[in-house]
């Protein structure tokens, strides 16, 4: 018996609104929030008096903020190919907007009493941010830049800093120039996520920024977007006192590398690509994503 139809036996219908929130996503999502704490506390503190609130800022953060989100988007965009950590998605349940918000407002309540000040202002201005990009009539998701915009900021950049900010820590020093980097690099990945969606955003009259910017143009803004975040990195590496550690500095070129391995050969090829291809590219981009992960614990972590 499958996962799903395990699901459906023990849940029945209830399962779908389960699986829009996508849990798929949720290691992907935990490990780049659990970065930020890593990067905070050290590998040799990670287990100190602050595991039990980071563990439970990580838990809303993936869980509450990011799984709400991608069901509040669901049940506006109503997929029928398969999305980003959900294939073969069910029909939206009648009530999964209101479940997908109802889900952020009682994280954020929750974090309003256990969690310190700047992770409640960062899981807040997500929240906001969520509704904006799916939520007629804003929907950003549907303009060109804004969709991208949204998407650096909350994926990229804000996720590790809610990691760090369960710590109590301010946000100062060569940490910012990393989660400048993590948002860079996902401005790299976001076109990615969108290429093989083509047919179905063109039908629904979404503007999506990969859309507009054309395939191989999004390839080439995702190599440029990479390229600067490892200047970023680079740059807090400088910062942080690397000096010429070729441990850390080899683990940031093992990423670097990674991330050409998988961009440069698609931009080739781009336009021979079918969907399916461009999907298992993303997921590539994923993997490479993954390394730059464990590249930044080697670095900053230890």
């Amino acid at each position: 018996m499958t996962g799903r139809a395990l699901g459906y036996r023990l849940l029945g219908r209830g399962f779908d609104y389960l699986l829009h929130l996508r849990p798929a996503e949720w290691p992907i999502m935990a490990a780049h929030t659990t970065l930020g704490y890593l990067l905070a506390v050290g590998l040799a503190g990670a287990a100190g008096p602050t595991l039990g609130v980071a563990a439970l800022g990580i838990a809303l953060w993936v869980v509450p903020l990011n799984g709400g989100t991608l069901a509040i988007n669901s049940a506006f965009d109503k997929d029928e190919g398969d999305v980003a950590y959900l294939r073969q998605p069910p029909p939206p349940p009648k009530h999964l907007f209101w479940f997908g918000l109802v889900l952020m407002l009682l994280g954020d309540l929750v974090s309003a009493y256990t969690m310190p000040k700047t992770y409640r202002a960062l899981y807040g201005s997500c929240l906001m941010l969520s509704v904006l990009y799916s939520v007629p009539p804003f929907r950003l998701k549907a303009v060109a830049g804004a969709d991208w915009v949204i998407n650096l900021l909350g994926f990229g950049a804000m996720t590790p800093m809610a990691g760090w900010a369960t710590t109590g820590r301010p946000l100062d020093g060569w940490i910012v120039c990393v989660t400048i980097g993590f948002g860079a690099l996902f401005a790299a990945l976001y076109p990615l996520t969108q290429l093989y969606q083509f047919e179905e955003d063109q039908r629904r009259g979404d503007r999506t920024f990969a859309l507009v910017v054309g395939l191989t143009r999004s390839l080439d803004v995702a190599l440029a977007c990479a390229a600067l975040a490892f200047l970023a990195f680079a740059v807090a590496g400088e910062q942080a006192g690397w000096g010429s550690d070729p441990l850390r500095w080899g683990a940031l070129a093992v990423a670097a590398a990674a991330w050409g391995a998988v961009l440069v050969p698609w931009r080739r090829r781009a336009r021979a690509m079918t969907p399916a291809e461009h999907q298992r590219g993303m997921h590539l981009a994923l993997g490479a994503w993954a390394v730059t992960d464990l590249a930044a614990l080697v670095g900053w972590g230890r």
